[in-house]
């Protein structure tokens, strides 16, 4: 459970009688007066889903991936949203599961187009998140760049790898028609790659079989480093008093408040724990054929136009012309 909180309190015979559920831990058959010591746990979501994105193709991905997990996992989160925080956040989950496209093809780094290049060789060269367990996600297009087919996802696993992370997910180029990617380590891909442009029917199936392989590969197993799932004793003594039977008590006030305390600030760290996902960015400007480079695919009959920078584009169901 996410965000249950338990926390010690001087329990007496009263208040054990109103309460079961804690006149139960208090056991009758011990027969003697003992003191204990309880923690207090803050039980947070185990895994991060973190993503950059231009067109919204990603996020729409990691939205996928975030529901086959369910309540398993927190997000997704763009990494636009958590720039200047990103240690602060990513210290907040035992794994995570982060997501990119690729727009600057063929550069040597840099090649996501989105808020991931701003991160990977600054704010990110000082996380100390040496163990944790990450997995990479990403998009391409294999037709019109069978030659650099999702070249975006190998750094950001190459990012995280030199920061010690333990990698997870890698999957089988079978059934892609790219040609080379940079996200191939040995025989595999880095992690999941989808194509939304010439394989949009594969990812639903490709997503539920990938989160079921990290989830036998042990991405939800036990704690890492640099997790946020603190245990902190309490070293303050519970006298109890020998419990024979049950008798009719006062109603406990106190006990009351207490619970109602715990209930409060449960919901409070309910709601810190909550982060609105982020806006893709929109273009903001009217996009015009002049200055965009053409990429056909002939299998789907179908032109992306790029502009200059690589940032941004748009599609017509028409072979470019030729001037």
């Amino acid at each position: 459970q996410r965000g249950l909180l338990s926390r010690s309190s001087n329990l007496n015979h009263g208040q054990q009688q109103k309460n079961p559920f804690i006149r139960d831990i208090f056991d009758a058959k011990n027969q003697r007066r003992h003191s204990e010591a309880f923690d207090i746990v803050l039980f947070a979501a185990k895994i991060g889903i973190f993503f950059g994105s231009s067109t919204g193709s990603t996020e729409g991905v990691a939205d996928l991936i975030a529901s086959e997990f369910g309540s398993d996992a927190e997000g997704p989160f763009e990494i636009d949203g958590i720039q200047g925080s990103v240690a602060k956040k990513f210290s907040e989950y035992d794994a995570l599961v982060v997501g990119t496209p690729t727009w600057n093809t063929g550069a040597d780094s840099e090649r996501s187009g989105t808020g991931w290049d701003e991160v990977y060789y600054g704010e990110m060269q000082d996380l100390n998140i040496s163990g944790k367990k990450v997995a990479v996600f990403g998009l391409g297009d294999q037709i019109s760049y069978a030659e650099n087919y999702a070249d975006a996802s190998g750094e950001l696993h190459d990012v995280f790898q030199d920061l010690g992370c333990q990698m997870l997910g890698y999957t089988s180029q079978e059934g892609y028609e790219h040609e080379e990617s940079k996200a191939i380590r040995g025989d595999k891909f880095c992690g999941l790659l989808c194509d939304e442009v010439n394989q949009d029917d594969l990812t639903e199936e490709r997503v539920e079989n990938w989160v079921a392989q990290l989830k036998t590969e042990g991405i939800m197993d036990g704690s890492t480093t640099g997790a946020s799932s603190p245990s902190v004793s309490v070293s303050e003594p519970i006298d109890v008093p020998i419990v024979t039977e049950p008798s009719p008590v006062a109603s406990s006030q106190s006990s009351m408040d207490q619970i109602a305390a715990l209930e409060a600030e449960n919901a409070r760290l309910r709601k810190m724990l909550e982060d609105s996902k982020m806006m893709d960015s929109v273009l903001k400007s009217e996009i015009l054929a002049d200055g965009y480079a053409p990429h056909y695919n002939p299998k789907t009959c179908v032109t992306m136009w790029t502009s200059p920078d690589g940032k941004q584009c748009y599609y017509t169901k028409d072979a470019p012309r030729n001037p």
